[in-house]
């Protein structure tokens, strides 16, 4: 489908946190890896770009074994950047939109079709639920500050802007974000791995019909 969107699916990363040795992108779920997943709910997008690093030829094989249209961008520097750097990267000649996806996010395909689909600029939200999160303070249905210490939701990494209203940075995506509050905020229902702890939740979440 021809949209005005370019989905930009960061997963340039180590994983070490995880500690199976592999891109967090790789990792299976329910029998395919979880980028996968993603392309999956992203069948309907014509211009997706997948941002590479640590493992680079194995999520390149994987992607193009599942969909031949995808677009590699290269992290080179994945060890000493955040996922701004990627995103940035990836930004590089997008349409009127762009979508901040990471590669260790599930999202209900129900909450992303929606999310995707949504009129104008949107970020989503989560019930905290990680052990070191992000937080966004809501007020009239809008993101008005991300904090380490308080607020309503979790930044879950989901964000669709206006490609022209962003500054390239090499952190991380919300701080990209910042400069151009109020953004309209949609709860959405995700999984992010982080751990192992994560991984186990999430693979019984996705046999549960991306339910809890």
């Amino acid at each position: 489908m021809k949209n005005n969107m370019s989905i930009i699916i960061s997963c340039a990363g180590m994983g070490t946190r995880l500690g199976i040795g592999t891109t967090k992108a790789l990792v299976d779920v329910t029998g395919k890896p979880l980028i996968v997943h993603q392309l999956e709910q992203l069948k309907d997008y014509d211009d997706i770009r997948v941002v590479v690093g640590y493992q680079a030829e194995k999520v390149i094989d994987v992607v193009k074994n599942y969909r031949d249209d995808v677009a590699f961008v290269f992290n080179y520097d994945y060890k000493t950047t955040g996922t701004a750097a990627s995103f940035s990267k990836g930004m590089v000649g997008a349409r009127e939109y762009v979508v901040a996806f990471d590669g260790d996010l599930l999202v209900n395909p129900d909450d992303l079709k929606k999310f995707l689909q949504h009129d104008g600029e949107i970020i989503g939200g989560c019930e905290p639920t990680t052990d070191n999160p992000v937080l966004m303070t809501i007020e009239d249905g809008k993101v008005i500050e991300f904090s380490r210490e308080c607020g309503q939701l979790e930044w879950t990494g989901l964000a669709k802007m206006k490609t022209d209203r962003l500054t390239p940075g090499d952190k991380h995506v919300y701080m990209m974000l910042e400069p151009l509050m109020p953004i309209d905020v949609m709860e959405i229902q995700t999984k992010e791995i982080d751990t192992q702890n994560d991984y186990e939740n999430a693979v019984r979440w996705v046999e549960n019909g991306y339910h809890d």
